[in-house]
């Protein structure tokens, strides 16, 4: 029987008859991956069809010509709501009829949930929709279902006596071989079409085991294929590595046309949905949702919940911050304390670990706020909520919050926000969106905002740290300030 795969190594493109754990070529380990030989063959058969050159064919016509943009007609995309605004607003719009959408995130973290919503209000709409599911049992996507309850009747249905849980109505389909779930696609012909999860599934022709680089790659290439011919909307579910990055190959990524990532900690309600890439939209959105006990609910105006539970307490401080084009208040609290150990922890939630250590070194090379006395101290910083906060708007928050925690006191005068970028020689950039974040904070009550100059008149502007500081803080001599310092904190 002959050979129908072949090994070929992702460095340098070596080719292996059988799986080596270590390159023969360039050494490297775990980099030989199983494809399939038809693929490279047919190549081969192409390039040998083609003329030496490249250019023209045989009878001297060229193969193909480039046209200019101006000369292409591109058709309007037209969009399929998922009846969820939030995640309308990451996609950009709603589904494209044809592409493929790969949704990831921790285990447990709402993306089954998330997918039988969408499944159940397009089901609703009247789209064709269909639920592949690889990882449970249809009596297991049943029960989930049910747990979703039912939605509100949509707005055609005159008369309804009932609300219908439209989620029971979406055929499912409990299989892992890739042919059966391709045979059933072009029989069924849905529209939009779930698939949890990409690493379940597995390629007959191919010896590796589901969710290894070669079947991954294979999977997600034919369900592409066929997606893109027949016009169904995909949404691939993948699965996230310890570090929190999407498992399979970096291929998987460039193959589909959106990612999204959902986030958040399964201990809090709130979850965040980020759009990582987006070939229809833009991945400056950000959507809000928290889980309850009937599913996903989606939060409109999470900005009030967030500053009324703001304590204002020493440690605390309101930042104005910017999810995509929307303004978003959270909370950041801050707790420096005194380290049992010689090494002092830095322990953040919400934000990047980096980011709390070059703020902590401006704030001690600039701000005179040092943690190299001793007992050495740990600091310690959340963003309330289990909303993570990835723009540079950011900086200044935690500065005040960690100060405010070293010094015992809380930010003085009205209910404060604050938002800005700090540089390294200590002062206050300039951020996106001055003035929405502004209009937010005074919707709210927060009747000051420290912000950088330039930002707006109904901001307290601040050029530099020691200003901001200042501005927020007391002018009382601080915990543990060297003597020298009462003077350089007047420094605006």
């Amino acid at each position: 029987m002959p050979r129908t795969t072949i090994h070929v190594c992702s460095q340098c493109g070596c080719q292996s008859a059988q799986w080596h754990g270590q390159c023969p070529e360039c050494s490297q380990w775990n980099t030989l991956v199983e494809e399939r030989i038809a693929a490279s063959r047919a190549q081969g058969a192409r390039r040998a069809r083609q003329p030496r050159g490249g250019a023209a064919s045989p009878a001297g016509e060229p193969r193909s010509a480039p046209v200019a943009l101006a000369d292409v007609g591109a058709a309007p995309v037209r969009r399929m709501s998922t009846g969820i605004g939030e995640l309308d607003r990451v996609l950009g719009g709603g589904l494209v009829p044809g592409s493929l959408v790969l949704l990831g995130g921790s285990p447990g973290i709402g993306k089954s949930t998330l997918t039988n919503m969408v499944l159940g209000h397009l089901q609703q709409t009247g789209h064709r929709t269909l639920y592949v599911s690889g990882e449970e049992s249809a009596e297991q996507v049943r029960l989930r279902a049910e747990r979703l309850g039912p939605a509100p009747a949509h707005p055609i249905e005159v008369g309804a006596s009932r609300a219908v849980n439209h989620a029971l109505q979406v055929p499912v389909l409990a299989e892992t071989d890739l042919d059966a779930v391709l045979d059933t696609l072009c029989a069924h012909k849905p529209q939009v079409c779930v698939i949890d999860s990409v690493q379940t599934l597995r390629a007959a022709d191919l010896s590796g085991a589901p969710g290894s680089v070669g079947q991954v790659r294979e999977v997600a290439a034919r369900i592409m294929e066929l997606a893109k011919a027949q016009g169904i909307a995909v949404i691939l579910v993948g699965h996230v590595t310890k570090e929190g990055a999407l498992a399979g190959p970096r291929v998987l990524e460039h193959l589909v046309d959106c990612v999204l990532q959902f986030e958040g900690e399964r201990e809090r309600p709130y979850r965040e949905l980020r759009a990582l890439k987006n070939r229809f939209g833009s991945t400056n959105e950000a959507g809000l949702f928290e889980m309850r006990s009937g599913g996903l609910a989606e939060v409109l105006d999470a900005s009030a919940r967030f500053v009324a539970e703001a304590t204002r307490a020493p440690g605390s401080v309101v930042l104005a911050a910017m999810e995509g084009s929307r303004p978003l208040l959270v909370e950041v609290q801050a707790l420096v304390a005194p380290s049992e150990l010689e090494q002092p922890r830095r322990v953040v939630s919400g934000i990047d670990r980096n980011r709390l250590a070059l703020v902590l070194a401006i704030l001690g090379r600039h701000g005179r706020v040092g943690f190299e006395s001793r007992p050495p101290r740990d600091v310690f910083v959340n963003v309330v909520g289990g909303v993570r906060v990835d723009e540079p708007g950011c900086d200044l928050a935690i500065a005040l919050a960690v100060a405010s925690a070293s010094r015992g006191v809380p930010v003085s005068g009205s209910p404060r926000a604050c938002f800005g970028e700090l540089g390294l020689t200590g002062e206050l950039r300039w951020v996106g969106h001055p003035e929405r974040r502004l209009q937010e904070a005074a919707k709210h009550g927060l009747t000051e905002v420290i912000a950088p100059a330039g930002s707006g008149s109904a901001a307290c502007e601040a050029p530099t740290l020691r200003a901001a500081l200042a501005a927020a803080l007391p002018t009382g001599p601080p915990e543990g300030r060297t003597r020298a310092a009462p003077a350089l904190a007047a420094v605006g």
